[in-house]
C-alpha cells in the first residue's frame, strides 16, 4: 500500500465534494460533445478550466454550481489542499485545447480519443475521488522541475 504521495501544495483549500461534482459536470459536457458533435461544450469547458487553473477559480460557473448543489443537499465541506486540483485543472485545460485543435483541424478521431481519455479522468474523479493528474505530477515535475512539492503522508 502506498503511504506517501508527491503532490503540488497550495496555501488554498477546496471542498472535495465540489471537486467531485466538477468532475461529474465535466463528464456531462464531454458526453454532450460526443453525442451532438458540437464543439460548444468544449469551448465552455476550456473557459471554465482556464478560470479554475489560475487565480480566478471563484468565477468558475461549474465550481459555483457545484458549491450550490453541495450546500443544497447539506454536504458538510471536506476541505483538502487545492494544489493537486489546480494542477489537475491545468491538465484539463491542456486536454480541452487538444480537443479543440483536433476538432478545428478536422481530426475528429483524435478529438474523440482525447475526449475519451479526459472523460475517464473526470469519471474517476467524480465517482471515486481518484485524481489521475496527481499520479502524473511526479513525471511532470521531473521533466520541468518548476513546481513546488512536498511529500505528504496519506
Amino acid at each position: 500500500m502506498k503511504t506517501t504521495a508527491f503532490c503540488p501544495i497550495s496555501n488554498k483549500k477546496i471542498d472535495e465534494h465540489v471537486a467531485r461534482l466538477n468532475g461529474a459536470f465535466t463528464l456531462l459536457f464531454l458526453a454532450v460533445f460526443i453525442v451532438t458533435g458540437s464543439i460548444i461544450p468544449i469551448f465552455f469547458l476550456f473557459g471554465d478550466f482556464a478560470l479554475r487553473s489560475g487565480r480566478f477559480s471563484r468565477f468558475s460557473p461549474l465550481a459555483y454550481l457545484s458549491r450550490k448543489i453541495a450546500q443544497s443537499v447539506s454536504l458538510k465541506p471536506l476541505l483538502i489542499n487545492a494544489g493537486p486540483k489546480i494542477f489537475a485543472a491545468r491538465i484539463g485545460l491542456v486536454f480541452n485545447l487538444l480537443i479543440i485543435l483536433s476538432y478545428l483541424a478536422g481530426l475528429y478521431n483524435p478529438a474523440l480519443v482525447f475526449t475519451g481519455i479526459f472523460g475517464v479522468c473526470a469519471l474517476l474523479e467524480s465517482a471515486v475521488g481518484y485524481c489521475v493528474a496527481c499520479q502524473v505530477y511526479p513525471y511532470v515535475y521531473k521533466l520541468t522541475g518548476h513546481f513546488k512539492v512536498q511529500k505528504v503522508k496519506i
